[in-house]
């Protein structure tokens, strides 16, 4: 029975904090040290059993927690040939040395998702070394990427956005990755990761989820860019803006269903944009942050166009709770959805929100 049960209890393995991660890594070093290199499988056991390993519920404490953490990683990397599923809490930055353990492993072909990764961008002209594209690299049956920057805001950055470097740079080579069909790259306006994802074919891809960085142009900003290449092939598109302080939202394209003809879903972010496209379009989902009366004037001039929509969601907005008073249900933004859901009531669309969740009644 144990046979049986234990490959089930160590393939999936979430750990909510250091100590019981330091603790997992300790075991499966204990089992790799007792393994005899003669047994007909290669791999020590329960390292080869884990094929998921969550981590994003581990909280940050401080440096000191965040370097033990980098380096229990570093050592737990190789012990697990068979993982094909990582999840991070992206308040930790993988080192150099951690990825390259994740990347140059054995199995490393095996990994499909990679998510919560924190990513510090390096200069353009050494996209050859940067971690995260070497560990892309090895990662050759990557479905799902997850991203997020950590570097400036570019209304932080002092540069000319005509001094930007040549792209792609004397000597790129495409990264492979087949299967990639979900890419998430967040507060981030330009990097090698992006630059080099933006250069390679990627047949697969129906998602991104990015932030919009409209107003600074290619080279300096690969977002719009990005879009553009790769929106063809698209059903669903994704603008996100992370909060923060200060937070600093910039503008996204106004021909964002032009560039994407087959888009299913869209999501556009604070400043919503004008947006223009000519025909029409199989647009089915459009989502925002919440009812704007400047946004419905735009909104309801492409309606015509829009002849497959049939949901509006609020992003940032709940319906009130069932029992609430009359006054509570029609006052500020409640009252805005309410207008809005009669209004597209008439066109035959339903208004959802942040749940995605009608009104209930």
């Amino acid at each position: 029975m144990q046979e049986v049960a234990l490959p089930l209890v160590y393939a999936c393995v979430t750990l909510p904090s250091i100590v019981s991660l330091e603790k997992f890594q300790q075991r499966l070093h204990h089992a790799e040290q007792k393994w005899d290199s003669i047994r007909r499988i290669p791999y020590s056991t329960p390292g080869r059993w884990v094929q998921a390993l969550d981590l994003s519920k581990s909280a940050f404490t401080g440096q000191a927690q965040a370097l033990q953490f980098d380096s229990i990683l570093t050592k737990l990397f190789p012990l697990l040939p068979f993982l094909a599923h990582l999840s991070l809490n992206p308040s930790f930055v993988l080192s150099r040395r951690a990825m390259a353990a994740l990347g140059d492993r054995d199995g490393a072909v095996n990994l499909r998702s990679l998510e919560g990764i924190s990513y510090i961008p390096g200069r353009m002209a050494s996209w050859d070394y940067d971690p995260l594209v070497r560990l892309l690299k090895q990662c050759v049956s990557l479905e799902e990427l997850d991203v997020i920057g950590q570097g400036p805001d570019p209304a932080e950055l002092e540069f000319s956005f005509q001094d930007s470097d040549e792209l792609p740079p004397s000597g790129f080579r495409p990264l492979d990755l087949p299967n990639l069909h979900n890419i998430t790259l967040l507060s981030m306006h330009s990097s090698p990761v992006m630059m080099a994802l933006l250069f390679s074919p990627l047949p697969s891809l129906r998602k991104i989820t990015l932030t919009p960085y409209d107003d600074i142009p290619y080279p300096s900003s690969l977002v719009s860019q990005f879009i553009s290449t790769h929106g063809e092939k698209l059903r669903s598109l994704l603008l996100f803006s992370p909060k923060a302080w200060p937070t600093r939202l910039h503008p996204s394209p106004s021909t964002l269903l032009e560039t994407c003809p087959n888009l299913r879903h869209l999501s556009i972010e604070n400043p919503l944009p004008p947006l223009k496209f000519s025909g029409r379009h199989s647009l089915q989902i459009l989502s925002i942050p919440r009812p704007n009366a400047d946004f419905w004037r735009v909104f309801e001039k492409i309606l015509p166009q829009l002849p497959q929509l049939c949901v509006l969601r609020t992003r940032d907005v709940h319906w009130i709770r069932k029992g609430m008073n009359t006054i509570a249900q029609g006052a500020g933004v409640q009252g805005e959805m309410r207008e809005w859901r009669k209004r597209l009531g008439r066109h035959g669309i339903r208004l959802f929100d942040a749940g995605w969740s009608d009104i209930k009644e």
